[in-house]
């Protein structure tokens, strides 16, 4: 059963009512590899494992708390029908569990949700589950989804603040522990709403008090940071959408309560620091994973020095990834590693003036990817927006330098984003 802590009245899980929820989805839950990986360990010198929650059926660990939230249903409620809101693994997990249980499901899913993610929704729902595309953000699903739970009086599933969900998502602290051969020092695991590191850290706080505890948020949309920093659950304004299984403008309050008690660290990895990461995966290991999915290893380099030698676990939450998205995830990690850059390129309108910018500006190893360009009559020089990769940083300078010295060069747009996206 859940307890409370006595003394402030907030709940965590308790490690017998996680190993309830254990053994409530065990027929449908995989038990994922704790997989050892020589790509990081030898760039960290440390002892890396991935918990490959990426090879569960619906590709995510959101199986685990949906399936034992749902499951836990007197047969009434279940009869009723369920609904919940989710940007996309949640909504799998739902899907899977109102099919299985021949439950009737409503899924409200943001609008922006990708494509991938709302077909496998449909796939594992079956004739069982209605999928419904509302709003911009999870927070615009998740407000339509409860005036159509108060309207019809179905039961929310709450992708993560709620009891069963957390102990559910906990289930992933029992399985380390068992499949880790020597104490664990580090967990790096992805936050969004919460749920999965208010139960994970609730059971090593319980089992493996030592253990280091850090939550990663992508920089975009730092919901729990904000959250610590000010002491109580904020609810953020506008937000980055991309990493759409972690980008939540509040985080529930359940989960705060926990993760304030419980982490050791919280960090914000950028959003092309990601992509670079997916990248990486897919390129060296051969593994496909989603935004969210690659947060907990992106977030290794900032901790290098501190994590030599030591035993570290990443939690690979999701492989929902939508192959479409491949462009924008290259482009991303380019702008920034600093490889990919936009400028306004003031061109003279006379003949051989791109020749000259090409054989005089451009350096041997810089390749344009993106050209536009309007020849304006009765004007000197014509605009255009050019693209140019560089094979290292370090050739930007000495590429706005030449700009400059043979006037070509008009405006930086990487660092103007209204102006970037209008244009580019």
């Amino acid at each position: 059963m859940s307890t409370l802590l006595a003394e402030t009245k907030i709940y965590k899980p308790s490690l017998e009512a996680v190993k309830e929820a254990a053994e409530r989805i065990k027929k449908v839950v995989v038990k994922t590899p704790l997989a050892p990986s020589f790509t990081y360990s030898n760039r960290y010198s440390a002892n890396i494992f991935l918990k490959r929650e990426d090879l569960q059926q619906v590709r995510s660990y959101k199986i685990r708390g949906a399936y034992n939230k749902i499951s836990s249903l007197p047969q009434e409620q279940l009869d009723r029908g369920v609904i919940c809101a989710s940007a996309g693994n949640h909504a799998q997990g739902v899907a899977f569990a109102c099919n299985k249980l021949q439950a009737k499901g409503v899924i409200y899913m943001p609008g922006t949700t990708p494509r991938q993610k709302v077909e496998q929704t449909r796939m594992f729902g079956g004739d069982w589950v209605e999928v419904v595309l509302k709003g911009d953000t999870f927070d615009d699903a998740f407000k339509n989804a409860m005036k159509h739970r108060e309207k019809y009086d179905l039961v929310f599933i709450h992708p993560f603040d709620d009891e069963k969900v957390i102990e559910g998502q906990a289930t992933i602290g029992l399985e380390i522990l068992e499949q880790a051969s020597e104490p664990i020092d580090y967990v790096f695991a992805p936050l969004g709403g919460g749920g999965l590191l208010a139960g994970l850290s609730s059971v090593f706080k319980e089992l493996s008090p030592n253990t280091k505890i850090i939550g990663v948020e992508p920089e975009g949309a730092p919901s729990m940071t904000s959250s610590l920093k000010q002491g109580k659950v904020v609810e953020l304004g506008d937000i980055e959408r991309f990493v759409d299984g972690a980008a939540v403008q509040k985080v529930g309050s359940r989960n705060f309560a926990i993760c304030r008690e419980n982490l050791d660290e919280m960090i914000t990895i950028p959003e092309g620091k990601i992509c670079q990461t997916i990248l990486d995966l897919y390129n060296q290991d051969a593994i496909v994973v989603e935004p969210a999915g690659a947060m907990a290893i992106s977030a290794l380099d900032h901790f290098a020095e501190e994590i030599k030698g030591k035993n570290v676990v990443c939690i690979v939450s999701g492989s929902n990834n939508d192959i479409t998205r491949t462009a924008e995830i290259k482009e991303r990690a380019l702008l920034y590693a600093g490889l990919k850059h936009y400028f306004v390129i003031s061109f003279p309108q006379r003949a051989g003036a791109l020749k000259e910018f090409v054989a005089k500006v451009l350096g041997p190893n810089d390749d344009i990817t993106h050209f536009e360009y309007s020849k304006k009559h009765h004007r000197e020089n014509g605009p255009a927006v050019v693209g140019i990769e560089l094979n290292d940083p370090a050739d930007f300078e000495p590429l706005v330098a030449r700009m400059k010295a043979k006037n070509f060069y008009g405006e930086y747009l990487n660092d103007k984003p209204n102006l970037f996206q209008f244009l580019v």
